[in-house]
Formats: C-alpha cells, structure tokens, sequence
C-alpha cells in the first residue's frame, strides 16, 4: 500500500492553506490591503501605536518581511509613523484614517469567508477543529528541520 495524499494531514492543510490565502488574496485586494498586512492590522485595530518591536513580538514574522509590510502600509497610507517620544531608535506606528476605516469592512470580510468555509459543520465541529488546529500549530512550532 502506497502513500495517499488524500490521507495525509499534512497535505489536506496545505490544499486548504493554499486555497484559502486566495480567497483571502482577492478579498483584501478588493478592499485595498494585501493578505500579509491583514495580521499587522489586526494588531493595530486592538491597540493602536506600537513600535515595530512589538509589534514582532505579537506576529510570527521576521524582522525583514514586517519592515517591507510597514513600508507598503506607509506607502499605501494605512499607517503613519512618528518619533518615539522616549527612545530615538524607535517610531510609534499608527493607523491613518484610511487604516481605520478598513476595520469593519476586512473582519467582515474575514467572518464571511469564515461561515463559507465551514457552511454545513455544526458549531462544536467548528469549535473542535479550531481547537485542533492550535493543537497543531503549537506542536509544528516545536518541530526540528530534517
């Protein structure tokens, strides 16, 4: 009996994965944000004025890649930065009122492509396989490179 990708979790995550970061390409493409700020937004939405160090605290990103994001946010006009009142080296990063405004419209939009992935699972499926899928996540954190 040979491997089945079918059969493998691993390989039904990564199909889900994939199809799901396009759904949610063409949703934030129409509302004026690209996929990859969407975590940065989130952050911003719950507490307004970080630095770009908290910020890497409370994403899973590199340093790299979140000033690449900030730099397109800026550029886009999501974000505003200004000098840290107390450190030279830091800035504070703050949504502009275009930033802001995408608030409702994106966790809308996030909450509908939710109800239309999981149409026809019963809320404690819903809720099992969230929890699951932390289980999971928790676990491939701890997982050494071959």
């Amino acid at each position: 009996m040979g491997f089945e990708r079918s059969d493998s979790l691993l390989y039904l995550a990564s199909r889900l994965t994939k199809t799901l970061a396009r759904a949610l390409h063409k949703r934030a493409a129409a509302l004026g944000f690209s996929p990859g700020q969407f975590p940065v937004l989130l952050s911003l939405w719950h507490q307004d004025g970080l630095t770009q160090r908290q910020l890497l605290d409370r994403l899973e990103v590199e340093q790299a890649t979140l000033a690449n994001t900030l730099a397109r946010m800026e550029r886009d006009g999501l974000i505003a930065r200004k000098p840290h009142p107390k450190d030279r080296r830091a800035q504070i990063i703050e949504l502009t009122e275009r930033g802001r405004d995408l608030e409702r419209v994106a966790t809308e939009a996030a909450a509908q492509a939710d109800a239309e992935v999981f149409a026809g699972f019963r809320l404690f499926e819903q809720e099992l396989l969230k929890e699951y899928l932390r289980k999971a996540a928790s676990n491939a954190k701890n997982l050494d490179p071959p």
